[in-house]
């Protein structure tokens, strides 16, 4: 019996013949500007395919206990550098507040036992890495719509996104990375934290919806120093407020590692793994992300990652 292909098969196929195409290439190929517009082509189509074949509320597939990966790879950064991130997990991230702003009528900040006492749900799911390996986990966490629901989102609001705490690239004004440093300078960030956090050419006009707090710019650093470049990622609000797209604070029944994100991590069950921000410090509600990072909605996709990822 032949079985129909599936919507995963359908997807992960079109991919595949895609990047055999670009192996087989030159690699002139990839600074050619017809090429890259069918990249993003190809792109728009992957998420136009699966908001096709799914409803906004379909769900990723969930397994059994007896499915749990025996070891868990992490993705990313297993353990950020950051001063100020060392010094809350000394704490044990006593004092971390999670930030929600931006384009809300009601921004708020959020303790990690507050954040326990929200609805929560339980889900064991799949992870797929863009670099080709998969692991099964078991994630516990607040619902993202739970958290949007409260602030209350303005009518221009289209996207979320998520600011994190490990530093990618280094700038010259950061050199924060001392983590025996239990000083001023070694505080947990505030609710919301790290003015830094996204890279922004200077003198350049803050974006709209942005606090007083992002806009500032970190005690001491000159204008036209570099800023050190923090990982941030951002989804639609049809993912935003997926059943299964949550922020994690256990894994397998434990509280969240280290190396997995802790104290927050993004789950996001119908997108690759590079979409599931690690070290969430704070979320940041936009009409448009052109202005945060290179503009092309998070640092993977700055450096050429398609934006949505989905599978």
């Amino acid at each position: 019996m032949i079985r129909p292909a599936s919507r995963r098969s359908f997807l992960l196929g079109a991919t595949g013949a895609l990047g055999a195409t670009v192996l087989g290439g030159c690699d002139r190929l990839g600074e050619m500007p017809w090429f890259k517009r069918t990249l993003k082509t190809g792109e728009d189509a992957n998420l136009f395919v699966q908001r096709l074949l799914l409803t906004d509320t379909t769900l990723a597939p969930e397994y059994a206990e007896s499915d749990i990966s025996p070891f868990f790879k992490p993705n990313g950064t297993e353990d950020p550098p950051d001063k100020a991130y060392k010094a809350l997990v000394k704490r044990k991230f006593a004092g971390f507040e999670l930030a929600v702003g931006g384009l809300v009528e009601k921004p708020f900040k959020i303790s990690l036992a507050d954040l326990r006492k929200l609805p929560a749900r339980t889900q064991i799911t799949r992870h797929d890495c863009v670099e080709g390996w998969s692991c099964i986990g078991k994630w516990t966490g607040v619902p993202l719509s739970e958290l949007l629901q409260r602030a209350v989102l303005k009518p221009n609001a289209r996207y979320v996104v998520f600011h994190c705490a490990d530093t990618m690239d280094q700038g010259e004004a950061s050199g924060s990375l001392d983590a025996e440093d239990d000083g001023p300078a070694a505080e947990a960030p505030a609710a919301s934290p790290n003015a830094d956090m996204t890279k922004k050419a200077a003198g350049t006009e803050p974006a709209k919806g942005e606090t007083d707090q992002q806009d500032a710019a970190p005690s001491g650093a000159d204008a036209d120093t570099t800023e050190p470049v923090r990982f941030y990622e951002s989804v639609d609000l049809v993912d935003a407020y997926h059943p299964q797209t949550i922020l994690a604070y256990e894994m397998n029944g434990n509280t969240l590692p280290v190396a997995h994100g802790a104290p927050l991590r993004l789950r996001l069950e119908r997108n690759l793994g590079y979409k599931q921000a690690k070290y969430v410090m704070r979320i940041e509600v936009v009409e448009s992300f052109a202005e945060i990072g290179d503009g092309k909605g998070g640092y993977w996709e700055d450096q050429g990652y398609a934006w949505y990822g989905g599978i």
